[in-house]
């Protein structure tokens, strides 16, 4: 009995293709990279919590060393294998360097400001931060690693920031070796494909960054001989920030003019709710009313007319912050006299008189007699003082830094600082 063939199963799947073994990644010399990043803090010691905080991640799409605002540091094996410990020791602190300085930040807000977008614009902005870096932190038991950016290589200054450097050139044949240049998110706020993002391992928070900062600051500070003068000024600027002084301004006078006692007077048009313990008395209500504020701009010499504009500037924010109301608003324009007491019309009609010496008592003693809720001293502080006037006083104290710039006849003379009485902004 002959048996038939059995008609193949179509439904038998194909036997699975052996799987392509995937490329091994090749690994890391740790060794070699710490090793460099411990020569890195004893050259920079100042450095040093900085440069022990970045988290090492392996990476072969890094072209070299390249960092994310969240103080990860993506290094390419091929890279540490073939460049010298003294050179990687430049690298760390480089890399480093666009953290502390907050170039992912700074570089967001520059594209941002300029309309800018795209690869070639990242690179610019990478060449520029760069350049800040560069011009100052080699030498000195630091080696420069090859092919890094200076300010001479593109014929341009030193000390300048990352956005000054940004203005200053385009991308061209003086930038052609630059085309490699990669330092990641970091720099130049721009994501990178290799970025683990904020949900990654080994990130540090906003405030664990800030604290680094603050750290790396404290130790320049501590002992400023030992830092370049760029690292002085960022130490600087990281213990003192510049203030928004057109915020603090604003805050100050809004809570002059929101004060208690500011702008309130009694009025027989709304009897007291007390009155109804005293059936046969009439009682006054305490009404609320816009408060009036007197402005005193300092017109002395000594004030230049950009400064006169921004007091200007000022005068019309303090009509907005009084709901408008110009004729709350009065301005005295004082020298070393006091001139006439304006109503405000509008801030560009102001004449603003003067040129001489300063003396802001005369120019209180003008604005009190318009019985203000609140005065508002717009000066650069080189004036006697009066004593505590009887209402709330802001002071507006435009900056002097040379010791020559405080009295045109007397270039020894340091004024005291504005009294204890007064609330006081810095501008500019």
């Amino acid at each position: 009995m002959s048996s038939a063939t059995p008609a193949p199963d179509h439904t038998t799947p194909e036997p699975p293709t052996p799987a392509r073994p995937l490329t091994p990644v090749r690994p890391l010399d740790t060794d070699k990279l710490y090793t460099a990043r411990l020569q890195a803090a004893r050259a920079r010691p100042y450095l040093s919590s900085a440069l022990f905080a970045l988290s090492v991640v392996p990476s072969e799409s890094v072209p070299t060393m390249a960092v994310d605002e969240h103080w990860r540091c993506y290094v390419s094996p091929g890279f540490v294998e073939r460049t010298s410990v003294e050179e990687l020791a430049g690298v760390w602190v480089h890399e480093v360097s666009h953290l502390l300085r907050d170039h992912h930040g700074r570089g967001e807000r520059y594209v941002k400001e300029q309309g800018l977008d795209g690869p070639g614009e990242r690179l610019r902005m990478n060449i520029a931060a760069d350049m800040e870096i560069n011009d100052d932190i080699y030498g000195d038991g630091l080696a420069h690693p090859a092919g890094a950016v200076t300010p001479g290589t593109l014929k341009l200054p030193t000390g300048l920031l990352m956005e000054e450097y940004a203005s200053r050139f385009r991308l061209g044949s003086l930038t052609g070796d630059a085309l490699w240049l990669d330092c990641g998110s970091g720099a130049d706020g721009r994501t990178r494909g290799w970025d683990l993002g904020p949900d990654g391992a080994d990130g540090l928070t906003a405030q664990q960054r800030d604290a680094v900062r603050f750290r790396v600051a404290q130790a320049i500070k501590g002992r400023p001989g030992s830092a370049p003068e760029g690292w002085k000024r960022w130490a600087e600027a990281a213990f003192h920030p510049p203030q928004p002084w057109l915020r603090l301004l604003g805050a100050a006078l809004r809570s002059a003019v929101s004060g208690a006692g500011a702008g309130q007077d009694y009025t027989y048009g709304r009897p007291s709710r007390r009155a109804s313990s005293l059936p046969r008395l009439v009682l006054p209500s305490l009404r609320r009313r816009p408060p009036r504020v007197a402005v005193v701009i300092d017109t002395s010499g000594s004030v230049s007319d950009a400064e006169l504009g921004t007091a200007l500037l000022e005068v019309a924010a303090i009509t907005r912050a009084v709901g408008g109301r110009r004729d709350l608003v009065t301005v005295v324009s004082c020298d070393a006299a006091a001139h006439v007491a304006h109503p405000l019309c509008r801030a560009e009609d102001i004449p603003l008189i003067g040129g001489g010496g300063t003396d802001l008592c005369e120019g209180f003693t003008a604005a009190l007699r318009t019985r203000p809720d609140v005065v508002v001293a717009l000066t650069d502080g080189q004036t006697p003082w009066p004593s505590q006037p009887p209402c709330r006083t802001v002071v507006g104290l435009f900056p002097r830094t040379g010791r020559g710039s405080w009295r045109e006849t007397d270039p020894n003379y340091v004024p005291e600082g504005p009294p204890g009485w007064a609330k006081v902004v810095e501008i500019g």
